[in-house]
């Protein structure tokens, strides 16, 4: 959330406000209300949020055949590439085809916008570039995800006023009313600088989020997702965000990130016995090498069957999984990260439980070590030790 809100400021500081354009609108050229187009990609789509890659680049391989002049296929086919980033987004194997294909749809959304239909071209045009941007924002190159963020949010200001054409053109106008009062009262300091954008609007934004995820085809789980995650990251609703993320992984069960946000959401809200079942699903997932079910994936289930089978008081089950848990943060290199601190400061809980005071003493060790004084693991880790 920290790089995404400071990409959200490298792109403000260079926006300039454009008016709202009253420009004809050319639907002659349109893919995104044309429900034949639609038929066509909803299996390509459901493919894609359900994690089956290659069958899903292969349906928009064949749009991309029907309509190369257009940016819709090669923008989806970048989508394929980016939800092969997102369960880890350190993997940066998908990054070259992923920024590729968002290059090619931007160069045919210029084209498309400057002769044939301005408003899906500059819908086409911000997404791309907001993509894009996030991209760089979670590379660190903060120069390049500055421009993609300039552009995209002067694309987007050319899409307001027309959202009566398409849900689709209400998703870009929906995130950016929630965040630009979001941010401000998050992050005081930065007042100043959303003086210069029009002013934001949480509750809005949730509303043309929630009808962006009713009527949007293209946009709709992209909708549901970032509904999912403010009602939980900001919201603190867990009602809500459950509720979406079941729906999301039910609906798309191969989809790990999906997978792994319900897991978590089980496990926090005290639903043990389903928490339970869908970490060890995660985890045979990882075995068996389903697409998108790697160390990240791991290193969470694991952690949520440690401590399951900690509080059942099955010691061994839980120390197989802390320990499990520990190696998938260490392979993934997530040895910075909570459950890598608790999986060990666990492991010493359970050392103390039963009684083996030496090892418990070399666990806490370890984890006051590993983190900074002020962390809670470490607090704990220290007066443990002063037990014991």
């Amino acid at each position: 959330m920290n790089k995404i809100i400071l990409l959200f400021f490298l792109l403000c500081t260079a926006f300039v406000s454009l008016s709202q354009p009253e420009d004809r609108v050319d639907t002659t050229h349109s893919l995104l209300e044309n429900r034949y187009i639609q038929i066509e990609a909803t299996q390509a789509i459901n493919d894609l949020y359900n994690f089956e890659f290659d069958r899903s680049y292969r349906h928009f391989l064949y749009l991309k055949k029907q309509y190369g002049w257009h940016p819709l296929p090669y923008f989806m086919i970048g989508l394929n590439y980016w939800w092969r980033i997102l369960p880890n987004v350190e993997n940066k194997e998908w990054d070259e085809p992923f920024i590729a294909y968002m290059d090619s749809s931007i160069v045919l959304a210029e084209r498309l916008r400057e002769k044939y239909n301005k408003v899906e071209g500059a819908f086409f045009l911000a997404a791309a570039y907001a993509f894009k941007g996030r991209l760089y924002s979670d590379r660190n190159d903060y120069a390049k995800a500055a421009f993609a963020g300039k552009n995209s949010l002067k694309y987007l200001e050319e899409c307001k006023g027309h959202e009566e054409l398409s849900p689709e053109l209400l998703f870009g106008d929906a995130l950016f009313n929630y965040y630009a009062e979001w941010i401000p009262e998050n992050y005081p300091l930065l007042k100043p600088l959303m003086l210069m954008f029009p002013d934001g609007d949480k509750q809005l934004g949730i509303q043309q989020l929630k009808t962006v995820a009713r009527n949007a085809f293209y946009t709709r789980t992209e909708a549901q997702y970032y509904l999912m995650r403010i009602a939980y990251f900001e919201d603190g609703d867990y009602t809500t965000s459950i509720q979406l993320a079941e729906y999301l992984h039910e609906t798309f069960p191969k989809n790990s990130y999906f997978h792994r946000f319900y897991a978590r959401l089980l496990y926090q809200t005290g639903k043990y016995d389903q928490a339970l079942n869908e970490s060890y699903s995660i985890l045979n997932r990882i075995d068996s090498a389903f697409a998108g079910y790697e160390t990240n994936a791991g290193r969470y289930a694991s952690f949520f069957a440690g401590h399951i089978n900690e509080i059942r008081r099955d010691y061994e089950k839980a120390k197989k999984y802390f320990n499990l848990s520990i190696e998938y943060s260490e392979y993934g290199g997530h040895t910075d990260m909570g459950y890598y601190y608790y999986s060990i400061l666990h492991l010493g809980r359970i050392a103390e439980a039963e009684g083996d005071t030496d090892a418990a003493k070399d666990y806490f060790k370890q984890v006051r070590k590993l983190t900074k004084r002020k962390h809670p693991a470490n607090e704990e880790a220290r007066e443990k030790l002063k037990e014991l």
